[in-house]
């Protein structure tokens, strides 16, 4: 266990000597590192949680501990860790733990950190690591630093020779960004194992195919609506239940997101389908899906991902929505239970035919939701448009 922990001091300075891109963050990472609380950093793998969290911690005394190492894992004692630590970074004032979720009863041993006064910054890329005993014992303890891949602002800032064309189908996946000729073998292996690592391993799934098959035909649906039973019975599944508990295990591997429609009553809410996005637009075009067919889906879900970005959150804060004569607004934003913005995503509006469906729907739900804070995003029209009392603002998605 010394000579993992010694190797990976070392993998930690290389990687404190390396340059990096400064993440574009609503988080005030000293004044984090301040708080005696456990700092948390989560989201899909190969987002650059290791590299923040090494970002965060530079310049101070820290220990560092990557349980993305089989050598560490293989001979595993949490007392012994403990005494090597001290010897391995003496003095040290933070402990990062990276990928901590690959230990088992990592929950219990964190809170013995926590108690014990170890000041924690942790990475983890499973969406549940706070749910049951942890977040109830660590309840109030715990700061989430969410995490996503580039946005197309990032990415522009790291290759200024990308542009938003090249955004919206290859996506921000950080290794990526600076070789765009290796994106799709990347993103492909990447999906591969977050399905085969981090879910089959994890939970045990003994059909492994079956998951895949879940996994497909989601990405090949990305902004569509479904429900547990569709899935099931297009892919010929025979149980429902297990379907459900694919696309949670799915959800929680951070790889997809399910939108919920707006309804003021939650039983009504939880009944209706839901919609379906995928983290980032470069998986579609790893799975070699037509593009030329999916402009808009592509932007839909580029719009989506930058409203998780900026904290916005699915079955909270963000929704979609569908009038009572079937109009839809692709996103709702609340702020507590008021509906502060509706926003559509229309690739291209010079038909008048679209331009037309797109706003009447607008307009429709605004109606239903008392809302005139109303938003289209198009990819490079920018005007105003009025239409029955209301103001609607096209904007670019690049100044969006």
């Amino acid at each position: 266990m010394k000579n993992a922990m010694l190797s990976q001091r070392n993998e930690r300075n290389r990687l404190l000597a390396q340059p990096y891109l400064t993440r574009q963050m609503m988080y005030d990472f000293e004044a984090l590192l301040r708080s005696p609380n456990i700092k948390l950093l989560t989201g899909p793998r190969r987002v650059g949680k290791s590299t923040q969290a090494i970002l965060m911690l530079r310049g101070k005394n820290f220990a560092y501990l990557n349980f993305d190492d089989n050598d560490l894992l293989k001979d595993w004692d949490e007392d012994l860790a403990e005494k090597l630590l001290n010897e391995v970074y003496p003095g040290f004032q933070y402990l990062l733990l990276d990928e901590v979720q690959n230990v088992k009863g990592w929950d219990v041993w964190v809170g013995k950190l926590f108690r014990r006064g170890f000041n924690l910054v942790i990475t983890g890329s499973n969406a549940n690591m706070l749910s049951g005993e942890m977040a109830t014992m660590l309840t109030g303890r715990y700061l989430e630093i969410k995490m996503l891949p580039f946005s197309l602002f990032e990415t522009r800032k790291f290759n200024q020779e990308l542009t938003k064309d090249d955004y919206l189908k290859n996506g921000g996946y950080p290794e990526t960004v600076s070789q765009r000729a290796m994106t799709q073998s990347y993103l492909q292996a990447l999906f591969d194992s977050i399905v085969y690592k981090d879910v089959v391993r994890r939970h045990k799934v003994r059909n492994a195919t079956d998951l895949n098959n879940v996994a497909t035909f989601l990405l090949a649906n990305f902004t569509g609506t479904f429900s547990y039973n569709d899935v099931a019975d297009d892919l010929g599944l025979s149980s429902v239940a297990t379907t459900k508990k694919f696309m949670d295990y799915l959800h929680e591997s951070f790889l997809f997101y399910y939108l919920d429609r707006y309804n003021n009553k939650l039983k009504l809410m939880k009944k209706a389908p839901r919609k379906v996005y995928v983290v980032d637009n470069g998986f579609v075009l790893s799975r070699a899906f037509t593009l030329s067919e999916n402009l808009g889906k592509l932007l839909e879900n580029q719009v989506f991902i930058e409203l998780l970005r900026r904290g916005f959150d699915t079955g909270k804060s963000l929704f979609y929505y569908r009038s009572r004569n079937d109009k839809e607004t692709d996103f709702v934003v609340r702020e507590g239970n008021k509906v502060k913005q509706l926003i559509q995503v229309c690739y291209d509006m010079s038909n008048n035919k679209t331009e037309k469906r797109e706003v009447d729907s607008l307009v429709e739900c605004a109606g239903e939701l008392k809302c005139d804070n109303l938003t289209i995003i198009t990819w490079d029209e920018e005007r105003v448009i009025e239409k029955n009392g209301y103001t609607i603002k096209v904007v670019p998605v690049e100044k969006f």
